[in-house]
């Protein structure tokens, strides 16, 4: 294990798709849908809605163990008749699967897909934004001075919109309204994280606090 590791952070909708994991010690990716990173080290899953008590978390992760390509029917036998039964899929080999010392949780439901981190930052991390990479040292900055400041900011959240599709770099949902940051803010660099962390703080209370 090194800090650097690649670790690919997974959605499971379904506790079936988990009993494989636990069971069987593999996993499935659709080969139209296969994100990039799949040569991670580790992969971790995060849990959907339908898992009771444990959803929208990250409970257990698997070091990967190499992966083939194969059609559904092959993985799944029994649902020969399915209707993507012919169609191909990664089958992610996994080690023995790990529970973290403490679940990773979502503060606020939001829709993960695949998300890619590092070692390092999962071994620390104690909610879902402590993950991202993707950011830079400035948004790492910002996003710990708000969080030492007693804030809760999401990270990374893509707007889709006629035009064009943008990203919002991180928001803060407030009584009234949200205080957000996307990408052009930040390429101004007119102002330190610690600056911009500051300005952050005065609109989030001037909108009535975070929610």
């Amino acid at each position: 294990m090194f800090p650097e590791d690649r670790v690919l952070v997974a959605y499971l909708p379904d506790p079936a798709d988990f009993e494989i994991i636990r069971d069987e010690g593999w996993y499935r990716i659709p080969e139209s849908h296969a994100p990039k990173g799949l040569h991670a080290e580790y992969y971790a899953f995060y849990f959907g809605r339908r898992f009771g008590e444990d959803k929208w978390a990250i409970h257990y992760y698997a070091r990967q163990q190499g992966f083939e390509l194969l059609t559904r029917r092959d993985l799944l036998p029994e649902q020969a008749d399915h209707p993507r039964a012919a169609e191909r899929y990664y089958k992610v080999s996994l080690g023995p699967l790990q529970k973290v010392k403490q679940p990773i949780i979502s503060l606020r439901w939001r829709r993960i897909t695949f998300m890619h981190t590092t070692w390092d930052r999962f071994l620390d991390a104690r909610e879902i934004n402590d993950l991202f990479v993707e950011g830079g040292e400035y948004v790492d900055r910002l996003y710990a001075t708000l969080k030492e400041g007693g804030y809760q900011p999401e990270l990374n959240f893509d707007i889709r919109e006629p035009d064009p599709d943008y990203k919002i770099i991180m928001t803060i949902p407030c009584h009234s309204g949200e205080v957000a940051v996307d990408e052009d803010q930040l390429r101004s660099e007119k102002f330190s994280p610690e600056e911009l962390a500051d300005a952050i703080k005065s609109e989030v209370e001037r909108r009535g606090g975070q929610v």
